[in-house]
């Protein structure tokens, strides 16, 4: 079983006299920005001049600086920018500013893993991931609660990296509701190979898979809509709160016996050998080299996917019929 850490376990003591740089104010970023500072940590924050994310920053009360500043600055280097803009951030503003005794913090591990950003020995390098949206992780943080983290350590170099981002974990709120011992080869590694075989490619082929064999066999594409992933949610957020067996004892016995007794002719041996070889190309490295090369190609796939994503059917479907939908409008 893993190694869980929880309040008593860290010391926020090790965070006081030291300056957090936030570089990337997004919705991570600006939820653990907000989180430190309210925990009594000094907090800078890096952001675009002129973007939303700098306007935010400064209606947060920051006072917004270069990637390279904030660096200059700070003891502890967060990076909370997309994985494809890390590298570049880190080799252009960050590299040059680190110090002996410094750390580099991240939230996810791409880049040290695939040896995108290689920090020098002198430096700590930790990473504390909250398994939640930033929006979340201010929210929990706010009413006393806090959002499970990971914690993994890649380089100790002053001996207290563990404990300083233990710290961390503790200041955003991650300690109260536990931090789990992981590496950054396993955070990452399971984190792309959850993307893209279920919570994303797995899920939305799957949708517009059922939603494809209704409208052939002749149905009405709004009743499809509804059927496949409309109701999804319902699905969703029974597994997130009981499980899949609580998911399973809530719904119908109709539609529990169908999911037992079809599910495994959706979801077949063959299915399981694709996503056996998906993993194998993560852990191989043979998916980062793609996004890699693909986003220094300015992302001529990537592109041209999305675009046929945005005209499927459903799409068209869904737009209008979440028109009917008061409860999602902002």
């Amino acid at each position: 079983m893993a190694k869980v850490y929880y309040d008593q376990d860290a010391n926020l003591d090790l965070l006081k006299g030291k300056t957090v740089a936030i570089i990337g104010y997004g919705i991570q970023g600006r939820g653990q920005g907000l989180c430190l500072r309210d925990s009594g940590v000094n907090v800078i924050v890096s952001e675009v001049e002129g973007t939303a994310n700098y306007q935010q920053a400064k209606d947060d009360g920051f006072s917004p600086v270069s990637a390279q500043q904030a660096a200059g600055l700070a003891d502890v280097i967060q990076i909370l920018t997309q994985d494809h803009v890390q590298a570049k951030v880190y080799k252009e503003d960050i590299k040059q500013n680190l110090k002996k005794g410094k750390a580099l913090c991240f939230s996810h591990g791409f880049n040290i893993r695939f040896k995108q950003i290689k920090p020098p020995k002198k430096i700590d390098v930790f990473m504390v991931a909250p398994k939640g949206p930033g929006a979340l992780v201010r929210k929990m943080y706010e009413e006393g609660k806090g959002v499970p983290c990971l914690l993994a350590v890649f380089q100790d170099a002053t001996g207290q990296a563990k404990q300083l981002g233990l710290a961390y974990a503790k200041a955003i709120g991650g300690t109260r509701a536990g931090v789990i011992e992981t590496t950054f080869d396993e955070e990452t590694e399971t984190d792309l190979f959850g993307e893209q075989a279920v919570l994303c490619g797995g899920v939305s082929e799957l949708i517009k898979a059922g939603f494809d064999t209704l409208i052939e066999a002749g149905y009405q594409p709004e009743i499809a809509y509804f059927e496949v992933l409309h109701e999804l949610k319902l699905i969703t957020d029974l597994i997130q709160e009981v499980g899949i067996s609580g998911m399973r004892r809530r719904v119908s016995n109709t539609a529990c016996y169908g999911d037992l007794t079809r599910g495994p002719k959706i979801i077949t041996e063959k299915t399981r050998r694709t996503m056996a070889k998906l993993l194998k190309d993560i852990k191989s490295g043979k998916f980062a080299r793609e996004w890699i090369k693909e986003n220094e190609n300015k992302r001529p796939l990537f592109n041209e996917l999305l675009e046929k994503g945005d005209q499927h059917k459903i799409e068209e479907v869904g737009k209008e019929l979440r028109k009917m939908m008061p409860w999602m409008k902002k």
